[in-house]
């Protein structure tokens, strides 16, 4: 999900009008009013958008450096505005409710962490290594265009994942369900820049931070509800009519636009080898533990990543029109933020994905109240998202992002303390409003910070790199660190094992599901004394598991802090 701190980026819009507020109302007193009250609102609101509640920075920055190319018309325009939050709405919401229902799958489907981490992956790694070609192939073969295929891919994907029979099959379909969610993500907000012209353009853009928002701060509980009193299928089943909605809407009404400018077509060869480098490494992440780091597949693969990655350096520093122009990192500025961007939200990813598992599978939390846990971490951030708006004007940048990932450190800290049947409100509470509070003190900063060491010209540019570095982060953290948690709880369970008073054959058969995590089966031909001693063994496990990923997670966030003091300026 994106996350702007919208009072920043209405002032970076009003600079560069020239003036405020519009007098001209799109259709009437009625709807100029209404999106005020919107655009007012979306100081809090936006802060709320997420991939499973992670905030993606930069994403209105796109939306203000593009010009108006097909304006719509007064009448067109809350039906554009209408088609485009639902269709972010539908990657949104997507993002925010997987992680809820990985448990669900998980056990429905017999499948292992490694599973469940390429359900996360393989939609991630497409999406962060096809992000910034999506929009290439907008400028150059129409946004309108574009954007309907890429709803209408993610549609059919999400049918498929709907009706996936196994694991392999859901892991397929979400590796296209990417592709398409690349495509519409960044085609609903060039369609908002191309169709709006710059007078009307803040008070667009605030109607869509407040009403994606809105939908996807729903999206956990909704999908939890959906999961415990339906099933996990309806998650992906419930984006068909959505898309159905988006895709009559902007065939209606949706004018269509272009880049007079983009005469070339998407860097290909850089997308390629993007997403070969990351697959690779990915891959060889996953299954080294499964297989071992002496595999000949592991290291085939992992050889084959890095490859890629070094080749796909050398392409994007000779090619006219690169999607990573690597001389941007000269900025300091620039390279800090990104940085400190890629270090934080690793830390954030990685709680994410663990985060459902320890409530559902080894506190006992319904998939609903599962769902629900993180409000707080929404709310306290919406409130803050004004007042952390002007921390920059008032510290300047590099203050507020050495303090807010400290104070996240601490939150990340505090959810490595609950053990099993911890009280919400006495533990993890506490830990949600403190990470909560980290990030409203640093994501508009570093949004500002980004944005401020964009060249004239390359403000779009600036901000997609910085969304992809946020979305490579989730894919390489939640592989690293379902490394630390496989192999911590491994070293746990099996003497944990040995000291309960069980057959050898017993022994054998939990030890074979190791690679469940706390979704193991134990055997029902056992006395109840003896499965719940089992259970409980198998809970600690995680917990321990979970613990140390936390306090990765938190020395993580001191990296980011770090890197604020050492590389970022106040005044770039």
């Amino acid at each position: 999900m994106f996350f702007l701190a919208s009072r920043e980026y209405r002032g970076i819009a009003h600079d560069r009008r020239g003036h405020g507020r519009s007098s001209q109302p799109w259709n009437g007193n009625d709807l100029d009013t209404y999106a005020d009250d919107l655009a007012n609102i979306s100081d809090r609101l936006a802060s709320m958008k997420s991939s499973g509640l992670i905030m993606q920075p930069c994403a209105e920055g796109i939306i203000i450096s593009m010009p108006a190319t097909a304006p719509c018309s007064a009448h067109a325009a809350p039906w554009v505005l209408a088609a485009t939050i639902l269709g972010s709405s539908l990657a949104f919401i997507d993002g925010t409710v997987v992680n809820v229902a990985l448990p669900a799958l998980q056990s429905n489907l017999n499948a292992t962490v490694l599973d469940v981490q390429w359900v996360v992956e393989a939609y991630a790694l497409l999406l962060a290594a096809l992000l910034l070609v999506g929009g290439s192939l907008g400028d150059v073969y129409g946004r309108k265009r574009i954007y309907v295929l890429g709803v209408a891919v993610f549609a059919a994907a999400s049918a498929c994942c709907g009706f996936a029979l196994n694991i392999n099959q859901l892991i397929s379909a979400r590796a296209v369900q990417g592709i398409g969610a690349a495509l519409l993500v960044p085609g609903s907000l060039a369609i908002i820049s191309a169709s709006f012209r710059e007078h009307d353009r803040g008070r667009a853009i605030g109607t869509w931070s407040g009403l994606t928002a809105m939908t996807t701060a729903v999206g956990p509980v909704l999908g939890g509800w959906l999961i415990e009193h339906a099933s996990w299928r309806w998650v992906f089943f419930v984006n068909l009519p959505v898309a159905a909605i988006v895709i009559i809407l902007t065939l209606w009404r949706v004018p269509e636009s272009r880049n007079p400018q983009a005469s070339e077509g998407p860097d290909w060869v850089g997308a390629l080898l993007a997403a070969a480098g990351l697959a690779g490494i990915v891959f060889a992440l996953i299954e080294s533990s499964k297989r071992t780091w002496n595999d000949p597949v592991v290291i085939a693969f992992l050889l084959v990543g890095l490859s890629a990655l070094i080749a796909f350096l050398a392409v994007e520093s000779r090619t006219k029109a690169p999607l990573l122009p690597v001389t941007m990192f000269r900025v300091r500025n620039f390279a800090g933020a990104n940085l400190l961007t890629l270090f934080l939200y690793s830390a954030l990813n990685g709680m994410f994905f663990f985060f459902p598992m320890n409530l559902i599978q080894v506190q006992n939390y319904t998939a609903t109240a599962a769902g629900a846990a993180l409000l707080p971490f929404i709310v306290l951030m919406s409130l803050l998202s004004r007042w952390s708006g002007g921390l920059v004007d008032r510290y300047g940048a590099r203050r507020p992002l050495m303090f807010g990932p400290i104070v996240a450190a601490a939150g990340f800290a505090l959810f490595a303390l609950p053990t099993i049947g911890a009280e919400y409100w006495t533990t993890f509470f506490p830990a949600v409003v403190m990470l909560g509070l980290g990030m409203a003190i640093t994501v508009a900063p570093l949004t500002t910070t980004v944005m401020n060491s964009a060249a004239e010209g390359r403000v779009g540019v600036t901000s997609g790199i910085n969304n992809a570095v946020s979305r490579l982060a989730g894919v390489l953290a939640i592989a690293i660190l379902g490394i630390v948690m496989l192999g911590t709880f491994n070293r746990h369970l099996v003497p944990n094992l040995a000291q309960i008073n069980v057959s050898p054959e017993i022994q054998q058969e939990l030890k074979a599901q190791r690679i469940m995590l706390a979704a193991i089966e134990v055997p029902a031909k056992i006395d109840t004394a003896t499965r719940e001693a089992i259970r409980r063994s198998i809970d600690e496990s995680f917990i321990a598991g979970f613990r140390l990923v936390m306090l990765i997670a938190s020395g993580l966030a001191l990296a980011s802090a770090a890197t604020a003091c050492l590389v970022i300026r106040s005044r770039a």
